[in-house]
């Protein structure tokens, strides 16, 4: 089986003592969850949080834009660069995943909106609903998911398609074509670090809030299966269906 050549877009570089000094950066965790796969990956990572971008989107089979806790609505120098890029991969329809911060400045790029969350914080596992099914996405099947984070797509592209829904993110996922795929949550996540984020979060949140959101943690996560969902999709050769 050929090796895909994955381009690892890294929109965050974990500063926190709390995080960074125990936990994998973002590109590790996405590289450790899909070693598990019988599917092999060659990885480049680029450093997108300090500007840097592939040169051509040819330079790799596939790119994957991964979470940040920063936010696409605070004009941070690299990402207009960034939606450039995103939008050169639409128009070659070069296969493009973002997840969190990854699926929000893929809505911005083309066209759609992004804004706080009338709920807050999003913390724990939730489920995502999903009521349309890609090519890649085998087995077809809800899928609990680790998430974080208080905004979300409030406007989807258009010429985009909603997957997902979930009960707290309504716009959890969409796809443009067979070349663009998207979440909202974090497959890549382990129950340690969700642990630790929630700690960090837990004084931005009441004290029913955060043990709900705790309460959670007893779902299991599924993201093995959506890695077999992105190993396919990376797969694809970006042909609309």
């Amino acid at each position: 089986m050929d090796r895909i050549r994955l381009g690892i877009l890294q929109v965050n570089h974990d500063k926190s003592d709390e995080i960074g000094d125990h936990f994998p950066d973002d590109a590790h965790r996405f590289r450790d969850l899909f070693d598990q796969l019988e599917q092999r990956f060659t990885y480049r990572v680029y450093m997108t949080i300090g500007g840097e971008l592939p040169q051509s989107v040819d330079e790799q089979d596939a790119y994957l834009i991964t979470g940040s806790p920063l936010s696409v609505n605070d004009g941070h120098f690299w990402l207009p660069a960034l939606y450039d890029f995103i939008r050169a991969c639409d128009a070659a329809k070069k296969p493009l995943l973002g997840t969190c911060f990854g699926h929000q400045a893929i809505a911005v790029a083309l066209g759609g909106d992004v804004g706080y969350s009338s709920d807050g914080w999003n913390l724990g596992v939730e489920p995502t609903h999903f009521a349309a099914q890609k090519p890649w996405m085998a087995p077809f099947q809800d899928l609990n998911f680790y998430c974080s984070h208080k905004e979300q797509v409030t406007k989807m592209p258009e010429g985009c398609e909603l997957l997902g829904s979930s009960e707290r993110c309504p716009i959890a996922s969409f796809s443009k074509g067979d070349h663009i795929f998207t979440t909202q949550m974090h497959p890549e996540f382990s129950r340690p670090f969700m642990e630790a984020v929630m700690e960090l979060t837990r004084e931005e949140l009441s004290p029913e809030d955060y043990n709900s959101a705790k309460d959670t943690l007893a779902c299991q996560p599924d993201g093995l299966v959506f890695a077999r969902w992105a190993a396919r999709f990376f797969q694809q050769k970006g042909q609309e269906a």
